[in-house]
């Protein structure tokens, strides 16, 4: 057995700190794909497939493309499908023998196994129209994102396929789930009566997202899923509100329209910076 890696870049990671590979490291493995087909079941209940009632029809109506001022598109949850199989190859990845011992893996593969347990949780508990418990389960999804893209941060992939399968999926997935959170919390408010002054709340969340975006943008230098999830989901918020035929809203139309552009375009001069100081290093 090969002695296990160490990474200076990672604090509190010495060779004594990181385990040698056996069976924790091979539970682990087993949890990340076990996770990820109930992911995949809990996505297929999700929208109708095995008899479930699709998220927008589900609770009324609650997260339906028009319930909210901040609600993305329809067209928007077809994200779904690329973070669901980003997933997918991550879990066959990880579990692959050449990355039992991976560190980047023993630091977030169980954030992993739970992100995907907490998705299923929060369809189930929206397919049982309990809207105010399932904003509880996106936001803890939400932190556990937050701490799997934080840990990646700390030490950059070993290829091409580790940076895409890993990086790439839990990028895009914190970045959609970024603007999930904010319309599942908009959908809770509306349901128990709270709607006046949506218009400037609106806005005011979507600025909140945007200072995110852009801070997320700069310390995570640049890195493009995490943009793309979020300036994708704000951009179906913008064009939810200009074309459609209820709860129209030009006022949030060009602030989520803006905000999609300011997250892109701070993302890119990010990534840009970077690799600009990298080269001038090498």
């Amino acid at each position: 057995m090969h002695p296990p890696r160490t990474d200076a870049s990672m604090p509190g990671m010495s060779s004594e700190a990181v385990p040698r590979g056996g069976s924790p490291d091979v539970l682990r493995q087993a949890v990340v794909v076990t996770s990820a087909v109930l992911g995949i079941a809990g996505a297929a209940i999700g929208s109708g497939a095995l008899g479930g009632t699709p998220i927008a029809s589900a609770a009324g109506g609650a997260l339906a493309a028009d319930a909210t001022l901040v609600a993305p598109g329809g067209p928007a949850f077809a994200i779904w499908s690329v973070v669901y199989t980003g997933l997918v190859g991550l879990a066959v990845w990880q579990a692959l023998p050449a990355h039992r011992e991976d560190a980047r893996q023993r630091a977030t593969g169980w954030l992993t196994a739970v992100s995907l347990v907490l998705n299923a949780v929060w369809i189930a508990t929206v397919q049982a129209g309990q809207v105010e418990l399932s904003v509880l389960v996106i936001v803890a999804l939400l932190v556990v994102l937050v701490a799997a893209f934080g840990r990646l941060l700390q030490r950059a992939p070993s290829s091409r396929a580790e940076a895409v399968l890993v990086d790439g999926t839990i990028g895009l997935y914190l970045g959609w789930v970024s603007i999930a959170t904010v319309a599942d919390v908009a959908a809770a408010l509306r349901q128990n009566g709270v709607s006046a002054g949506e218009p400037a709340w609106a806005v005011g969340v979507l600025g909140v997202a945007t200072a995110v975006g852009v801070f997320t943008a700069v310390r995570g230098r640049g890195r493009l899923a995490y943009g793309a999830g979020l300036a994708w989901g704000l951009g179906w918020v913008a064009a939810a509100r200009a074309g459609a035929e209820q709860n129209t809203s030009t006022t949030v139309a060009v602030a989520a329209g803006v905000a999609a552009t300011v997250v892109a375009g701070t993302t890119v001069a990010a990534r840009v910076l970077s690799r600009g100081r990298r080269w001038r290093r090498g």
